[in-house]
């Protein structure tokens, strides 16, 4: 179950638009704190910038919308960034557009192309993901018991984590939510019955598009 999309890790991009160079920042957060360091961070990086342009999207409903267009003509650049954002239903991610001017100027059209645009090279960069919600079964079980269930061949995806080895084996199986009832039946008929749920959570994971 997919419950937004979002970026994988930081990334840079950059381009040159009309003599102006345009330097894309983007970074995945999941707060507003976490997104103003981040654009405090490179306006101070690129001081001597004409402009520091940022934007955010956050919460897996777009609950923060928040941009500034940080000296360029109002809605040309900011506001546009997060109006694409929405539009790709990407969220929990910072964007900052560091533009030096290049002595031509670009028009209001020229502007929202040149900062979205670049936003978007940017968010190329930084790897466009999903954030799925699975869920997590932890097992105890014995070490014959638990090379049965990780050998078998499971219909549907499956993924062993924080798998601990000592008189027994406990270990995490991740799989989507719809499958865990088809979990549960098999782990407990490979088992005999024998295979002990410790825990049962809901983790969310990014997966690359």
């Amino acid at each position: 179950m997919i419950r937004y999309s979002t970026v994988f890790e930081e990334g840079l991009a950059e381009q040159t638009i009309e003599r102006s160079r345009f330097i894309a920042h983007v970074k995945p957060v999941s707060s507003k704190e976490e997104a103003d360091a981040f654009i405090a961070a490179i306006k101070k990086q690129y001081k001597d910038a004409t402009h520091n342009v940022p934007a955010m999207v956050i919460g897996d409903k777009f609950q923060v919308q928040w941009a500034s267009d940080d000296g360029e003509p109002q809605g040309t650049s900011g506001a546009p960034i997060v109006q694409m954002l929405v539009q790709e239903n990407i969220t929990n991610i910072v964007v900052v557009v560091t533009r030096y001017f290049g002595g031509i100027k670009l028009g209001t059209g020229g502007l929202v192309r040149a900062y979205t645009s670049s936003a978007k090279l940017g968010i190329q960069v930084a790897g466009p993901c999903d954030v799925k919600e699975l869920s997590a079964v932890t097992y105890r079980m014995d070490y014959s018991v638990f090379n049965k269930v990780q050998n078998f061949y499971f219909t549907y995806d499956v993924k062993f984590a924080n798998i601990v080895y000592a008189d027994t084996v406990t270990c995490e199986i991740v799989i989507d939510p719809s499958c865990a009832g088809a979990l549960k039946e098999t782990v407990t008929s490979l088992s005999g019955g024998k295979a002990v749920i410790v825990n049962e959570s809901v983790r969310l994971d990014k997966v690359r598009k």
